[in-house]
């Protein structure tokens, strides 16, 4: 018997943490989210850009687009693709969607018309089902018109515009001063092309859909995989969103009531969207941010609503503790701060903490795969900065050697292998990816590589995509990363392995630093001494950078991570 079947990590959980009974999660995603709407239709659920919409509100606009989907031919199995950022538009699409019985596909609003067209084909199956596409009315001028006639089974386009919530007043005066992005909408030869306002809704009923959805049936179909090759849908299925919902609340003990919380994750992220999903079961308001590098808007609604949670990836956590307004609000009413989908170097979590509170950081670890969490710091217990915590509830873990697929010592770094209730149906349309991921066993190899203490206490050290090889010795970029974080003059730092031309096979490890902006000094020759010298004292020599490039800035993918696929280009 090994330390991973032995879960040594149980007897760290908190006291109120435990196993919980499987047929908690045996329905369907619009059953589990049913009580919000039913108990206080007067709550808010949505609150954007000065707007609020109640649950009742909500429920009835999912409703009516539910009756628009039906009566434009959509039918269960049918897919909504939402290309939109954080509006309210987004929460009424993805209720009445899968109300209607089809799954719903996030689709970044950054992504180019190729990117577009190649995952709105995917999903039909060329032509196998219906998929309609929810854009903004500026994609849609300048990308949908151009791919439309390649589009292979996208008979209904639904266009909207970022402030088509918003008041008659702060639509013109937004478009006037040209900070809403504006684009013209024509008709497409054999489309049919919907506007999506709160007048086009009223023509649709608000009766409630009768669909018969289980739990088996998939829920959402999110895209990963686009910065390591072709990008693969992971089909969710209902139980598996709900599992990872329920396990997650009883972990953290959330609990519902009149609580707001508040993230600028996209919603077309699996981050943004379990976000919106835990704030629709609990009964939540959440606060939705359609810039998530805005953080004078973030520091606004923060004040205005004063979130119990607040949720960000780390490099836009970074961003948000430089802005002296963040630090000057009142943080009394915040219970977890959740950091997720990146490393967080444990000098910027020291940071935050100390503004936000000591024990407020959460920092947690998941995939598009598994729905996405499957490991936590406690909520109440010991919490590692730098770690991304216990494994969670009624699932199994295991640290492997990615070369032999041998399971790890305590200490050693392996990757981290999951099977659960969370864990995905499969890639839509690619079997073989699907067999690759998901092994005979049922668990689900992650690519992230990790090491785990005595306690059961995981730190990931790297992607093992990412792992940068140096004369035969294995060099974790996380690892390094957070060392070098902690000189006075980095503010942002990402490492990637280039050919060594003198070894071949070998690599060098090269580091992209964006300096503090109030570092006193702009010698960049001696800045990068400084910050080799400083790597002497605290890295093996392999571990040390090669080669230092300063940065004005690190460039960052639309979640706000930083995007080493643009790194590795420039090197």
């Amino acid at each position: 018997m090994t330390v991973y079947s032995e879960k040594i990590w149980n007897k760290h959980w908190d006291k109120h943490v435990k196993d919980l009974d499987q047929k908690s999660w045996n329905m369907s995603f619009v059953d589990s989210i049913k009580q919000s709407f039913e108990e206080d239709p007067n709550k808010m659920a949505l609150a954007f850009l000065g707007v609020e919409i109640t649950f009742g509100q909500l429920d009835k606009m999912a409703n009516q687009f539910a009756n628009m989907l039906l009566d434009n031919g959509m039918k269960k199995g049918d897919v909504v693709a939402v290309n939109l950022p954080n509006t309210p538009q987004y929460v009424i699409a993805l209720i009445g969607s899968i109300r209607a019985g089809c799954a719903v596909s996030g689709v970044s609003p950054l992504m180019s018309a190729v990117q577009i067209e190649y995952q709105l084909n995917d999903l039909s199956e060329n032509g196998k089902r219906k998929v309609v596409l929810v854009t903004l009315d500026a994609v849609f001028e300048h990308h949908i018109t151009k791919i439309a006639p390649k589009l292979k089974n996208t008979p209904l386009i639904v266009t909207t515009n970022v402030a088509s919530f918003l008041p008659k007043i702060k639509q013109k005066l937004g478009k006037l001063l040209k900070k809403i992005p504006v684009g013209k909408v024509t008709p497409l030869p054999d489309k049919k092309v919907i506007d999506f306002t709160i007048d086009i809704l009223e023509k649709y009923p608000s009766t409630p859909i009768k669909v018969k959805i289980t739990p088996d049936d998939v829920c959402f179909i999110q895209y990963t995989g686009g910065t390591t090759g072709t990008p693969k849908g992971a089909m969710l299925t209902h139980s598996n969103a709900v599992s990872d919902l329920m396990i997650v609340q009883k972990w953290i003990n959330w609990e519902r009531g009149k609580h707001v919380a508040l993230s600028a994750f996209p919603l077309f992220h699996i981050a943004g969207l379990f976000f919106a999903e835990n704030c629709l079961q609990l009964g939540w308001g959440q606060v939705l941010i359609p810039d998530p590098r805005n953080t004078n808007e973030i520091c606004k609604q923060y004040g205005k609503y004063k979130p119990i949670v607040l949720v960000n990836v780390p490099s836009l956590f970074q961003i948000l503790i430089k802005n002296p307004k963040f630090k000057s609000l009142d943080h009394s009413n915040l219970m977890n701060c959740i950091s997720a989908a990146s490393p967080f170097p444990v000098e910027s979590q020291k940071e935050l903490e100390a503004i936000v509170g000591k024990g407020q950081l959460l920092e947690v670890y998941g995939m598009t795969e598994t729905s996405p969490l499957t490991t936590m710091n406690p909520s109440k217990g010991t919490k590692k900065l730098g770690s991304i915590g216990l494994p969670l509830t009624n699932m199994d873990l295991k640290l492997v050697d990615p070369g032999t697929n041998k399971e790890v010592a305590l200490g050693e770094a392996g990757e981290i292998l999951v099977r659960g209730p969370m864990v995905m149906k499969g890639y839509l349309n690619k079997a073989d990816e699907t067999a690759k991921t998901i092994d005979k066993d049922g668990y689900m190899h992650t690519g992230d590589v990790a090491i785990m203490d005595e306690e059961g206490y995981l730190k990931i050290v790297d992607r093992t995509k990412d792992m940068i090889i140096v004369g035969g010795f294995k060099v974790f970029s996380t690892k390094v990363e957070d060392v070098l974080a902690k000189h006075p003059a980095v503010g942002m730092i990402a490492l990637v392995g280039i050919a060594n031309p003198e070894r071949p096979g070998s690599e060098n490890v090269k580091a992209f630093v964006q300096l503090k902006p109030d570092y006193p000094s702009t010698d960049q020759k001696k800045i990068k001494e400084d910050i080799i010298n400083f790597a002497k004292e605290k890295l093996s020599p392999y571990e040390i950078p090669k080669i230092i490039e300063i940065v004005k800035e690190l460039p960052l993918t639309s979640v706000g991570k930083i995007d080493k696929k643009v790194l590795r280009v420039q090197k």
